[in-house]
């Protein structure tokens, strides 16, 4: 016997919607730590973390992240 489907409201969200990533810095320390908002799918839903200056370079980079801030900030 099959379950009748479930429809849920997140499933009319296309999947490749899940697929962006985007980083928003908020501040760059004194001592190098890059304060930024990560967000997956969403950009208003987002996570606060901090990383040393090149591992936030290279988060971006494996992440393939969407800069919403300017290019030139957080560097």
């Amino acid at each position: 016997m099959n379950a009748p489907a479930t429809r849920h409201a997140d499933t009319d969200t296309p999947a490749t919607g899940l697929l962006r990533k985007f980083v928003r810095v908020q501040a760059v320390r004194d001592d190098g730590l890059v304060s930024f908002d990560f967000a997956i799918g969403w950009p208003d839903l987002s996570v606060e973390l901090m990383l040393p200056g090149p591992a936030f370079e290279a988060f971006c980079a494996t992440h393939r992240v969407e800069r919403l801030d300017g290019p030139a900030d957080g560097r």
